[in-house]
């Protein structure tokens, strides 16, 4: 027998009540751990973490994240860039086009060292610490995205500032991926800061960040 519009009603709101809970238990993981790019402090390493690419170049998201990153290292702020994303994703290769971004914008390419196992932002998260000895860092990335990153980095254990990104994308996309992040990501994030998992890809230990980090 159909449900009544009010039972519906009802049962949508609770819905919408539980999501709206989750992700602000999740936002609130980050709480004090954001900033502009202007106020971002010293860090050793900043994170930037993997989006979409077109056509061999970054799309409007993962350039933000990479002119931050380049305003970071000129600025003397860090020392090395940590690229984590997906070498084989379903855009291209995250990867590839990061370093080769960088590069051409004056980062040199012994700064930089590559995660291709940075299959989401708690596997970034995870590897970095596990993988590369992240302790501390910077993470940049946009605003509706930056909460859930600090959050995961801190549970990982790194000591982390999240920094504002530029994303200026059209008002449907800007819709879209603010539905898809509490919608779908920040659940997903609250699941994996209450119940850790291991990185989808577990790889040795790598030391090009403590050779970079070591060097003065």
């Amino acid at each position: 027998m159909p449900k009544c519009p009010l039972v519906l009603a009802v049962t949508a709101a609770g819905g919408m009540s539980a999501l709206a809970w989750v992700s602000s238990q999740v936002a609130a993981q980050a709480e004090g751990g954001m900033v502009d790019l202007a106020d971002a402090p010293v860090a050793p390493v900043v994170i930037v973490p993997g989006a979409r690419v077109r056509a061999g170049a970054p799309m409007t998201y993962l350039k933000g994240r990479l002119d931050a990153a380049i305003e970071l290292v000129r600025g003397g702020r860090v020392r090395a860039v940590l690229v984590s994303g997906d070498a084989a994703g379903r855009s291209g290769d995250e990867i590839a086009v990061m370093v080769r971004y960088l590069v051409a914008h004056g980062v040199e390419r012994d700064r930089i060292v590559t995660d291709p196992y940075g299959l989401d932002t708690y596997d970034t998260a995870r590897r970095a610490v596990e993988t590369y000895g992240v302790r501390e860092a910077l993470i940049v990335t946009q605003s509706f995205h930056l909460p859930r990153a600090v959050a995961l980095c801190r549970r990982a254990g790194i000591d982390i500032t999240g920094v504002r990104a530029r994303g200026d994308v059209r008002t449907s996309t800007r819709i879209r991926n603010l539905l898809r992040e509490h919608l779908l990501s920040r659940p997903k994030a609250f699941l994996e800061l209450r119940f850790p998992r291991d990185p989808v890809v577990s790889t040795p230990p790598d030391g090009r960040l403590a050779e970079i980090l070591a060097v003065r």
